[in-house]
């Protein structure tokens, strides 16, 4: 009898296939002994695959998790499943690109937090959140497989304009294709052109740090760059930070960042612990802001909490700490960044688009407009 492996949880529709009188599968069985692995994201380079080892199934399309050189050099045959999960992740993509034209997750935070005459409030501040309509907008694609022709068929019957890039396109892929979808001849072509760029690419060596610098040069201003691929081909510590090119979207949770931001201040501490320090981004945390600073304040990880957007957004919010021991939901930082934006426009000011929308908001919209 044949044992397989699962590194991950896999759909009983991919192992009821399996005669369970010739295989055995579980999650449980040990590795050593087993001639086969099924694997979602699971990463294996630093696994030792027993010499009974037969087989490697990549449940997805891309294999950066799997060590394939080595893999080959000890005879295990590795294959993926292109396409299992297109769809969905096409969908994904038509998802992504609604939050990237309007914000609606600042929007349903900022909804959750209201009080009282909801339906006024919504009525007087929804403008903030709107955006603009992906219909007749360019949309380049970059990589035109199973996932990436899909998706650009898609946005072609939403209304867009596509354009795709991909030197291997094969000619069943290009069956697939409908017939106004325009074809790129390079990169650049995809960059000067397109409002929204979506990446369906292998996270291989050839396509990491594939959006640059350099590339992001190349773009429209406030090009949308959508990434839906396993791996990542940005450059992150560019992306990560801003850029007289537009904001982008981090490739990780903003909280990842805020304990990276609030570790890295304690490393420094422990270094010189006679150094005053004061920690940043702790907007983030929201009103759990004055509890987990108060933590690592009191653990001598830094000196001061720095507060930073929260004053435009919320004066008070000290006082209301010291008096009440924490601060009002409806009143904190949603930290959607129009304060950021108000301010780098010609003619802008600093303020709360959100909590000071009678005097902001006119003022973000009048530069939003220009």
């Amino acid at each position: 009898m044949k044992k397989i492996k699962l590194m991950n949880k896999i759909a009983a529709v991919g192992t009821d296939i399996f005669d369970r009188a010739e295989y055995e599968i579980g999650a449980d069985l040990p590795l050593e002994n087993a001639d086969a692995v099924m694997v979602r994201s699971a990463a294996l380079h630093d696994t030792v695959f027993p010499p009974c080892m037969l087989a490697i199934a990549r449940c997805g399309a891309g294999v950066n998790n799997i060590p394939v050189e080595k893999c080959a050099e000890k005879g295990i045959v590795v294959f993926n499943t292109p396409g299992a999960n297109a769809n969905g992740v096409k969908e994904l993509t038509v998802c992504a690109l609604a939050l990237a034209s309007r914000d609606i997750a600042g929007g349903i935070m900022w909804a959750s937090s209201l009080t009282g005459d909801v339906a006024a409030q919504v009525e007087k501040g929804k403008s903030a959140f709107g955006g603009v309509e992906f219909a007749g907008k360019t949309l380049g694609v970059i990589g035109l497989g199973a996932i990436g022709g899909q998706v650009a068929n898609t946005a072609l019957a939403l209304g867009m304009k596509v354009l795709g890039f991909d030197p291997y396109l094969t000619v069943d892929a290009a069956w697939n294709l409908s017939g106004g979808i325009g074809h790129a001849k390079s990169l650049d072509e995809i960059y000067a052109a397109a409002d929204y760029i979506t990446l369906h690419v292998p996270a291989v060596a050839a396509n990491r740090g594939m959006i640059n610098r350099e590339s992001i040069a190349k773009m429209k201003d406030g090009v949308r760059i959508l990434n839906i691929t396993m791996g990542n081909p940005y450059f992150n510590p560019h992306v990560n930070r801003p850029f007289s090119h537009g904001a982008y979207e981090p490739p990780e949770h903003p909280l990842v960042g805020v304990k990276r931001v609030l570790d890295g201040t304690a490393e420094l501490k422990k270094a010189v612990p006679g150094m005053a320090l004061i920690s940043s981004a702790v907007s983030f945390l929201g009103v759990c802001a004055p509890h987990v600073t108060a933590a690592y304040i009191e653990n001598g990880a830094f000196d001061f909490a720095g507060f930073g957007r929260t004053i435009f957004a919320y004066p008070d919010f000290a006082r209301d700490i010291l008096e009440h021991g924490g601060m009002e939901k409806n009143k904190i930082c949603i930290c959607c960044s129009k304060c950021t934006e108000i301010m780098r426009k010609p003619g802008g000011t600093p303020g709360c688009v959100i909590r000071d929308k009678d005097v902001y908001l006119p003022i973000y919209n009048k530069l939003c407009k220009e």
